[in-house]
Formats: structure tokens, sequence, C-alpha cells
């Protein structure tokens, strides 16, 4: 079936417990994995959002998303989950606003408290998320499907396992895991909230405050009024460090998933272009004098 022959499906399956629904499904932008669509059942409007193909092999759990999309619910973090199976998943449409990078590099107080949030207060989650690990399980998909890894890989792979070395697995905390700037959204009202939980799991936290500065571009003052907002104090040198390096360790997800999304995916987007603009910073990254200072600091 087409993907709108499956929503046409699964809106009959919810009608009988959400209301009738009013009107045609309206396409949602936004998202390089998954299908959304804003739909209209009873009285309220919801999103009910159709996995790509074969998304469990990029260490997608849609238990433990389930799981962490309810949670951050609870805490008002996230929309509220109205239904969900392996093949789907219905959240309450919330009116709000994109927030831009640069609103977030500016002001990244709300990020950093809602995270902590969720990381004292979550529950736990029955997949763990690491990057050593899961750019393994990346290459041996490509591979066993007859792909090639570029020469970048190698470098990821080994600046992986040098920042894993200098950083001694923290207590496992759930996560989010993927917060790019398009899983930040501003409800009305003012409040911050935070979807796309398909990558969530148990990790290290600091991956959660690396992975939003860097793909949200903060610099060196937002970074420290980003862990002053999470840790409630101004930061260690240790603590710059590490995020400093879980940075980098962002960028190695990133680029090691656009290649082998490029392998799995049928969507219509540029993988490989995306892979090579993470494995670019990355390099830039690594070859700043700077970057060994972290290493040091974070294993100190």
């Amino acid at each position: 079936m087409t993907p709108l022959t499956d929503l046409a499906a699964i809106v009959a399956q919810l009608e009988p417990r959400l209301g009738a629904a009013g009107g045609a499904p309206v396409p949602l932008d936004g998202g390089i994995t998954n299908r959304n669509y804003r739909v209209r059942l009873g009285e309220e409007d919801y999103v009910v959002r159709l996995p790509g193909k074969d998304t469990a092999q990029l260490g997608i759990s849609r238990e433990a998303e389930r799981i962490a999309n309810g949670a951050a619910a609870a805490l008002g973090i996230a929309p509220a989950v109205a239904a969900a199976t392996d093949d789907y998943l219905v959240t309450r449409f919330i009116e709000c606003r994109q927030i831009t990078a640069a609103e977030l590099a500016s002001s990244p107080e709300d990020a950093a408290r809602a995270l902590r949030a969720f990381h004292d207060q979550g529950p736990a989650l029955p997949v763990r998320f690491w990057v050593p690990e899961l750019i393994e399980a990346y290459a041996e998909i490509v591979l066993t499907r007859g792909g090639t890894l570029p020469a970048g890989y190698e470098h990821a792979r080994a600046v992986s396992a040098r920042i894993a070395a200098a950083r001694p697995r923290s207590a496992l905390r759930p996560c989010h895991n993927d917060l790019l700037t398009a899983n930040l959204i501003r409800a009305r009202g003012g409040r911050l909230m935070l979807v796309d939980w398909e990558y969530a799991g148990m990790g290290d936290p600091f991956f959660d405050l690396g992975n939003l500065s860097v793909n949200n571009e903060f610099d060196d003052q937002a970074d420290l009024r980003l862990l002053a907002a999470y840790l409630g104090s101004g930061p260690q040198p240790r603590e710059v460090a590490v995020l400093r390096l879980m940075r980098a360790m962002s960028d190695v997800r990133e680029a090691t998933w656009g290649i082998v999304q490029g392998t799995l995916s049928e969507l219509d987007f540029d993988f490989a272009g995306y892979a090579e603009q993470h494995f670019a910073r990355l390099r830039e990254t690594t070859s700043d004098p700077r970057f060994q200072e972290y290493l040091n600091a974070a294993s100190t």
C-alpha cells in the first residue's frame, strides 16, 4: 500500500476512539525519516506519523519512543500521545511556531531545563543509545546491503573511540538523542516542547547537550549558558570539555546516520550530502588543537 492508503486505513482504525474524520489529511513539512500528517478527528486535531522504511535498523525502538513521548508529555515538554502502534504514532496537534537555531543559541535556558527534567524524572527505557555501538551497527547494515563506507567513516569511528575512552561511562539516563532545530517547538503561550522522540534511549545526558549545541550552532557563550542552566551552577572545565566532545560525537552519529539512510530510505533526500556535511565539520573540529585539550580535560 502507498502511504496515503496506509493513512486512510489508520484513520479508519482511529475513528471509533477519537471521533469521525473531518476533512482530508494535510501533509506536514519537515522530517527526513518519516511522513507526518495533520488529521482532524472528532473535535481535535492530531499529528499522525507513518515511520519510514526499515527505521528499526536505525536503532529506533517504537516501544521506547512511546514511553519517552508519554513521559515527556506528563512533564509538559511534549505533545500528548493519543494512540500508538509499531505502524504509527498519533499525538495531539499543538498550535506552535518553529524555533530557529539562532533563538535557541541566544536563549538556551528553556531547552536546558526541559532536558534536565527528562533526564532526572524520565523513566527507564528499553533500549540503550551509545554512538560507538550504533555506528558499528550502521556500518554492518551498509556492507550487508552491498554498499560501501566512505573514507570519512574510519575517521569518525576513531574519533568516537577516543571520546569514549576519555569520557568514563556515566550513569545512563533517559535521553532524547535527536535535538535538531526542527524537533523543538514553541507552543502557544510560550512553552518549549520537544518532539520526535523516536531515538529516545538510555544514554549519556551530555550527548543530549552536545547534540543540541552543535545542531543549533551554539558559540562558546551559548554553551556556557546551556551548562549553567542545566547544572544549576557555573560549569567546571571538565564539564565544558565533555560538552565539546559530545558536539563531535553528535557529528559522528549524524554523518554515519546519513550513510545508512542512503542505503535504507526511500525518501527524496540527499543523504550522501548530509553525511559529508557532518564529516566535514567533524574533520574541522578534530583538527583544532583544542580537541586534544578537551580529551585531556574530560579524562582528568
